[in-house]
């Protein structure tokens, strides 16, 4: 068994640079046997010329679909070669313009009948095959410019991390990271305030005991967030003390802890989730919108932090 068998499609890339060594080998051998004195990685910048002699490097680059700088490198191989020659625009003396030199021009019937050849040999092989390679590019290409294959990637890398993050209860055991998670971000931005201390060092107290609750995010074990739910009254609570590690940035726990503290708020009775923020944390008010909460004007706070609320009737 081969890499590319043991790989499978993991090895794309691989699997078509590979391929596409191989036939740019064959094409080297293909041209010596014609007689035509080029590159094979010159060929869209020559196919497009045929067609269209005397064109700018931006046109050519739009045909062909590659970068202006790669077709610059390649027309700087051809002049060498005195394949092309190279001229200002008699229009516009920014443009540079590409022209076939009469040495290629004497080559063109030799390709014109190389590329007849090369195509009646391709479209044997594609008879040939169960899948239509050329067909499956196209397709390829459509899907990628839809979404990259980066961007896919990382899609799936925060699937896998979003499903190694639990949502737990507190226990007395997260005393302290629920504490130092908080701390963390709050000095980050502010500074400690006294309801702070009394919220954080008195959790049971202060949180628990009055009806609330605690949830604590764990990724891999480790405690990287947390949220807690502070009872207002028989039908409101107040989604409060939200933190993340910044080491757990990316795996979307403000997220999950969002909705799990409003799937706890539901199942306490809660009709209506308050919360307070300041506005200069974009990445959490941008998450409360996205959980459904909407600004309102709210009581006077006891922090002095806030200077936005928000809540969310369920």
């Amino acid at each position: 068994m081969n890499f590319f068998q043991k790989t499978g499609p993991l090895a794309l890339g691989s699997r078509l640079r590979q391929m596409s060594e191989r036939l740019t080998q064959e094409a080297t051998k293909v041209y010596a046997l014609y007689g035509v004195a080029t590159e094979p990685r010159w060929f869209p910048v020559v196919y497009a010329l045929t067609q269209q002699d005397s064109q700018s490097v931006a046109q050519l680059a739009e045909t062909i679909g590659q970068s202006q700088a790669s077709v610059s490198q390649v027309i700087k191989e051809m002049n060498q070669r005195g394949f092309v020659t190279i001229s200002k625009s008699a229009d516009d003396g920014r443009k540079t313009i590409i022209t076939l030199t009469d040495q290629a021009r004497q080559q063109l019937p030799a390709l014109q009948h190389q590329l007849t050849d090369v195509g009646n040999a391709v479209d044997d092989m594609l008879t040939q095959t169960q899948h239509n390679i050329w067909m499956a590019l196209d397709e390829l290409d459509y899907l990628l410019a839809q979404q990259s294959l980066f961007e896919r990637v990382n899609e799936h890398r925060k699937q896998r991390e979003r499903g190694q993050v639990a949502i737990v209860p507190y226990t007395e055991q997260y005393h302290d990271a629920f504490r130092q998670l908080n701390q963390e971000w709050i000095t980050n931005y502010f500074v400690m305030e006294e309801a702070d201390y009394k919220a954080l060092n008195h959790p049971d107290e202060k949180i628990l005991q009055p009806g609330g609750a605690i949830l604590m995010a764990l990724y891999q074990g480790e405690p990287v967030g947390t949220c807690a739910l502070i009872k207002m009254d028989d039908v409101s609570y107040e989604m409060a003390k939200m933190a993340v590690s910044p080491k757990a940035q990316g795996k979307h726990v403000g997220w999950l802890l969002g909705q799990a503290a409003l799937d706890k708020a539901r199942a306490l009775g809660a009709k209506r989730v308050y919360l307070e923020s300041n506005t200069m944390l974009k990445p959490a008010i941008n998450l409360y919108h996205k959980l459904g909460f909407q600004r309102i004007v709210g009581a006077v706070s006891p922090y002095q932090r806030a200077n936005i609320q928000m809540e969310l009737m369920l």
